[in-house]
């Protein structure tokens, strides 16, 4: 993992989004760097798709923040979604 990397954000998001988002990003932070609670991160994520909805444009974001950061958000959203787990721990 990269120390000091930059977050993808849209600049024409509102405050309020730009600010669901970044939790998005901290949520898969939390999950490899310990672990997080695994109805958070859904709740997190559910959230992040009302800021992006497109597919597209979560992959591309997803992807940035993958490059910058080494955390996958795929991956990660996958596991949650598959795992009868409290926490969820990524590698």
């Amino acid at each position: 993992m990269a120390d000091n990397y930059q977050y993808p954000l849209d600049l024409g998001w509102t405050p309020q989004e730009m600010a669901t988002v970044v939790r998005m990003w901290n949520a898969l932070e939390q999950a490899y760097e310990g672990g997080i609670d695994r109805e958070d991160l859904l709740a997190r994520y559910r959230a992040f798709k009302e800021v992006v909805p497109s597919k597209m444009e979560e992959k591309q974001l997803g992807n940035a923040f993958e490059k910058a950061s080494g955390y996958q958000l795929y991956g990660t959203i996958k596991k949650a979604k598959n795992s009868e787990s409290k926490k969820i721990m990524m590698p």
